[in-house]
């Protein structure tokens, strides 16, 4: 890279000796100089090329001295590294410079040897200015386009990482949500695009805004689906956790939205929510070009089943046994052992309950038809009919009541 150099001086003979002891540079392309004879001929050459990396400028000269200069150079929005070139003693000027903001200063007659010195160590001041400068620059853009997919403080942290997203990925214990709303696809249909455009907008802003609130990565959205990540790309001990809060925290906003919509007439569907945790690989598959940042493997797979068996179980949130687990503190109904679509070995399921409904009688009620299930206990029948007849829109207890006077039995459920 060329560095431009701006000098600044009425001797008529300046230019000749910095062209002649600079020939070298100047002829390999490593430095380029500029000539003006006073402050107003160096801001005009400023303004018509504002490439210039530094200016030398003398401090006695016609029309603008070198310190108004100055003063007008630190003024500008991209401020120029300047040095002052002042009579050998002349301390008071060279103090009144420095405290302008010059970067260094030499004094005259020049001392070529001392002139180079200076000029390379300004080259090296504004070549890190300018690396931080595009250091900045691309942590800011960086930022912006990341505040999309992670939390504020996550995407800071992030952006100020160059590597931290480099293409490619790596096996990380996760914990992952899939939602996704009942019936969007004919609605879009019967919706106007106005109408449609506030919908999904408003929709995936509140649920967005969770996710955010716990600490969540949005890996995905498409059309109305989300896919959440939790412990990716930082780490996160309490990724089931956070996924399980979120999942409730998700399905309350969608409730609430939902009803809101359908108020005015806009037959808007359940939001059906999966939570599921295990490794997974996780990365930027982007390639250089193009920032996705996702996930792959079984786990994200199952998290996805999880998400498409509401539908026939009636449920809003399915909790696999693993992220339950992983949780701690969980409390929830056992929906069963699932056997997922394109897998073999059964999924022990959870539907969660939020702190308000742990301590119900309905849920203790539940768990005891739930136990009878397990045992084969042909009171499971009676059990779950007692349930759905204290609470009529319990959807699992008929789920499980409609299977078992259908002749199933047992917890283990193949789901389609």
């Amino acid at each position: 890279m060329t560095s431009k150099i701006l000098v600044v001086d009425d001797e008529p003979d300046l230019e000749d000796l910095v062209t002649q002891k600079f020939r070298r540079q100047i002829r390999d392309g490593s430095m380029s100089f500029g000539f003006a004879r006073d402050g107003v001929e160096a801001l005009a050459l400023l303004q018509a090329d504002p490439d210039y990396d530094m200016v030398v400028s003398d401090i006695n000269m016609p029309r603008m001295d070198g310190l108004t200069l100055l003063a007008k150079l630190q003024g500008e929005a991209t401020k120029v590294s300047t040095i002052i070139v002042s009579a050998y003693g002349d301390m008071a000027n060279i103090r009144t410079a420095m405290n302008r903001g010059a970067f260094d200063f030499l004094t005259k007659p020049i001392d070529f040897a001392d002139f180079e010195m200076t000029i390379a160590k300004t080259i090296a001041h504004v070549e890190a200015l300018r690396d931080a400068r595009m250091r900045q620059a691309f942590a800011e853009r960086a930022h912006a386009s990341l505040s999309r997919y992670f939390s504020p403080n996550l995407a800071r942290s992030l952006a100020a990482d160059a590597n931290a997203l480099a293409p490619g990925g790596r096996r990380r214990e996760i914990a992952t949500l899939f939602t996704d709303i009942a019936g969007f696809t004919p609605l879009v249909e019967s919706l106007d695009t106005s109408e449609l455009a506030n919908l999904l907008s408003g929709y995936l802003e509140g649920m967005t805004e969770i996710v955010f609130a716990h600490e969540g990565t949005v890996a995905k959205i498409i059309g109305d689906a989300i896919h959440v990540l939790f412990g990716a790309p930082a780490d996160q001990p309490d990724a089931a956790r956070l996924a399980i809060a979120c999942a409730l925290a998700l399905d309350a906003r969608a409730e609430q939205f939902r009803k809101d919509w359908n108020a005015r007439g806009v037959p808007l569907g359940v939001t059906r929510i999966g939570v599921h945790a295990g490794p997974a690989i996780v990365g930027n598959f982007g390639g250089g070009r193009l920032f996705d940042y996702t996930a792959y493997g079984d786990t994200i797979n199952a998290a996805a089943r999880l998400e498409a068996v509401n539908k026939q179980l009636g449920t809003r949130i399915c909790v696999s046994a693993a992220a339950a687990e992983r949780a701690g503190d969980f409390s929830g109904r056992p929906v069963g052992d699932l056997v997922l679509r394109g897998r073999s070995e059964p999924l022990r399921v959870f539907e969660p309950l939020s702190p308000d409904d742990r301590a119900s009688v309905e849920a203790g009620g539940y768990l005891e038809a739930f136990k009878k299930l397990e045992a084969h206990d042909p009171a499971a029948v009676a059990a779950f009919a007692a349930l759905i007849g204290a609470r009529p829109h319990d959807a699992l207890a008929q789920y499980h009541l409609k299977r078992l006077l259908n002749g199933g039995s047992g917890t283990r459920i193949e789901m389609n």
